[in-house]
């Protein structure tokens, strides 16, 4: 069976949204839903993955709140869950700009659809920027897009004000994983006084999808935050897995590099890393080494089977379990 991938988001005035997060954990965990959502003043925001039916369940009960009845969604699929547990956080933002005032319910860019994006893009009057971090664009983005060169969103506005100028880029195209950075950026230039701001409706993903690899303008991969680090043309997953040690995106190529150590560290990051994180990575790879060699799932375990299995070792080696835990073992 597919497993269907849906990132989702949607700017909207959620003020109770503190309390509308254990309601909403706990319908993603009794639909069997992976993954994380992350919930502020200003909307939703996250990744999820399950089966269609319970997907759509998800889709379907945030849907019926009439502030998210509009809500974006993008699927993709894979075959193998891309997560190992659910959560649902509390922010300030869910995606952090880091500049008060910013609202796209009050006005964002001009929406431009996959279709489209291409004309759009090669207008050489257009200033193309990637509004992404330094890691994604080096695994693939448009052609001709900008690098503003950074490691978080929050810091794109000071490379706008930097290096952008409303008086001199008259119009602006910007595009981001899903959409959403878009959004939020596009609303912050327009305050700048830029013009004509454009950003790509349903991001990169929605133009891999939409978009036959012969007319492309992509080049490269995308990064996506989940277990499959990157996709392609189609939504199929791509080359790269992740280094654990710095969170880089690596091929097999850079796996016979001779500093790269599994599960542990790649060339980018072998010299850097603290005694105390590379002992902590080392201990986690055995751990998982084992767990493969026993059938088992190292990870994505619930906290209720961790402390099962917990129990029944400690009752194996003839160790004396307390009453109210030897119930919880038997429930």
């Amino acid at each position: 069976m597919k497993i269907v991938v849906t990132a989702l988001y949607h700017f909207a005035s959620l003020d109770n949204y503190q309390s509308m997060r254990q309601p909403l954990q706990d319908f993603c965990v009794q639909h069997n839903i992976k993954g994380s959502l992350l919930l502020a003043a200003e909307g939703i925001n996250g990744t999820i993955a399950g089966s269609r039916q319970d997907v759509d369940a998800v889709l379907n009960h945030l849907r019926s709140d009439q502030r998210l009845q509009h809500l974006e969604h993008k699927d993709s699929f894979t075959q193998q869950l891309p997560f190992y547990r659910m959560k649902v956080k509390l922010k300030k933002e869910i995606v952090t700009l880091g500049v008060a005032g910013v609202n796209p319910n009050v006005c964002v860019g001009t929406y431009i659809k996959a279709k489209d994006w291409n004309a759009i893009i090669s207008d050489p009057e257009v200033l193309v920027l990637d509004t992404r971090n330094d890691y994604e664009y080096e695994i693939g983005t448009f052609k001709g897009a900008i690098d503003p060169n950074t490691t978080t969103f929050r810091q794109f506005p000071d490379y706008v004000n930097q290096h952008c100028d409303p008086k001199q880029h008259k119009k602006v195209a910007m595009f981001c994983t899903g959409g959403i950075r878009c959004e939020k950026a596009s609303s912050w230039m327009l305050q700048q006084g830029f013009e004509e701001v454009f950003h790509l409706k349903g991001g990169i993903l929605k133009y891999l999808e939409e978009v036959p690899e012969e007319d492309s303008l992509w080049q490269g991969e995308c990064f996506v935050f989940d277990d499959r680090v990157a996709v392609k043309h189609g939504l199929k997953k791509g080359q790269y897995s992740l280094c654990r040690g710095c969170r880089w995106p690596i091929t097999a190529e850079d796996k016979q590099h001779p500093h790269y150590e599994d599960g542990i560290c790649c060339a980018r990051c072998f010299d850097v890393l603290s005694p105390e994180k590379r002992s902590r990575l080392s201990e986690r790879q055995k751990q998982e080494n084992l767990a493969q060699q026993r059938g088992e799932a190292h990870l994505g375990m619930s906290l209720q089977d961790a402390q099962r299995r917990k129990l029944e070792s400690k009752r194996a080696l003839g160790a004396k379990v307390p009453g109210h835990l030897l119930r919880k073992l038997k429930s």
